[in-house]
């Protein structure tokens, strides 16, 4: 069973995600970042997916070889910020299926309001991976994965680059059964509810708006 918390402390990580965090990086340079670091978080989150077996010829023999077990997995996007994690796991699991959940956060209240959900048939049999570049209050995150288990998912990992403590204990609180893959905890949440050092809005710095 994964820790329910699962800092990624590979020096690779740290290093590009400092990258990241200069406020100097370019849009280019810090979506390539993204979809580089989304690579080396998804080998943590698929430790221990279900295996099973079949028998191969190789060149030299016949065995018995490991191969992925039971349905395809589904990558669920929150979006917008979440499809620059999706892009690298994607490459690393082509077949995946995958969803989106449409959420922003009213600035006001910080809240979550949904706008749009889409996500494959089912949930109930697939390793379901959530991605989104910050944990921040943790609304959004839990939100999603409340919608996750309204379609049936039970297995839910959820991955994101940054996390502050607000948001793990607000993630703990709601989804204990939800093991969390980060690059880094930071410090806490400013005024504005943004994680503090960070790396400013991802969704923003991703695809050059502001």
């Amino acid at each position: 069973m994964l820790e329910h918390l699962n800092v990624v402390r590979h020096p690779l990580v740290q290093h590009k995600l400092t990258i990241m965090r200069d406020k100097t990086t370019s849009t280019n340079t810090f979506r390539r970042l993204l979809r580089e670091i989304s690579q080396l978080l998804a080998y943590e989150i698929t430790r221990e997916m279900e295996m099973t077996t079949r028998t191969i010829e190789t060149p030299l023999c016949p065995m018995e070889a490991p191969m992925l077990a039971g349905k395809k997995p589904a990558l669920i996007s929150i979006l917008r910020a979440g499809n620059g994690l999706l892009d690298g796991v994607l490459e690393l699991m082509p077949a995946a299926r995958v969803g989106f959940v449409g959420l922003y956060r009213d600035e006001k209240t910080l809240e979550p309001v949904q706008y749009y959900y889409k996500v494959p048939s089912e949930m109930e049999e697939r390793l379901v991976i959530t991605l989104d570049p910050m944990l921040a209050t943790g609304n959004s995150s839990v939100a999603a994965i409340d919608l996750l288990k309204k379609s049936g998912a039970r297995n839910i990992r959820f991955m994101c680059l940054l996390a502050a403590p607000e948001g793990i204990a607000r993630m703990q609180a709601a989804h204990p059964d939800v093991p969390i893959v980060t690059a880094a905890v930071d410090e806490r949440l400013n005024e504005h509810g943004y994680i503090v050092p960070g790396l400013g809005d991802a969704g923003d710095r991703m695809f050059g708006t502001k």
